[in-house]
């Protein structure tokens, strides 16, 4: 493990807002709010209404920019997206989560409890010197992120798909030349 569960958790779920901005759009509904809320179980306030899935979408570009700044300009936009809220930190357990950093109460909006928790696990990227974790796709056709936890550093592509068919061409690209 690199980092913590809880940063791992969270950059995850950072970099899944982001690519979900990808074409096709997959958060553009409640039902895909609640397939995110499913996967990377956010606690606290959770209104599951249309306001609060727009605040997600909003949120992605900045995100995305946070993401991938190199690392002066991360902790310059981890300073403001802190700057910018109450914070309250304190440890917190629940369901099968062990003991984790909520830095803002958990009656804040999601989007909101989202950027500031993605700024606590830049920390962690940023002191580890580990931005280079997140990147673009190494696919030409796709600009969705692509986090990589491996131990290796090896994962270069967001998702199999684009794994797979820059495989599938790299083979055919060989046997062409055969």
């Amino acid at each position: 493990m690199i980092f913590t569960d809880d940063t791992e958790e969270t950059l995850r779920a950072a970099v899944w807002l982001v690519n979900s901005a990808e074409d096709p759009d997959t958060l553009t509904s409640l039902s895909d709010e609640a397939a995110f809320l499913g996967q990377f179980g956010y606690t606290g306030r959770i209104d599951r209404d249309e306001a609060e899935l727009a605040g997600l979408r909003a949120i992605r570009p900045q995100l995305r920019t946070m993401l991938l700044a190199p690392r002066d300009d991360m902790a310059a936009a981890v300073n403001e997206a802190l700057a910018g809220v109450s914070l309250a930190p304190r440890l917190a357990r629940h369901g099968a989560v062990d003991w984790h950093l909520h830095a803002v109460a958990d009656d804040h909006p999601l989007p909101e409890r989202v950027i500031v928790e993605t700024a606590m696990a830049l920390i962690d990227v940023i002191r580890a010197e580990e931005g280079s974790r997140i990147s673009v796709c190494a696919d030409d056709t796709c600009e969705a992120l692509a986090l990589d936890l491996s131990r290796n550093r090896s994962k270069r592509y967001c998702s199999t798909v684009c794994a797979n068919r820059n495989a599938v061409a790299a083979y055919r690209a060989r046997r062409a030349e055969a």
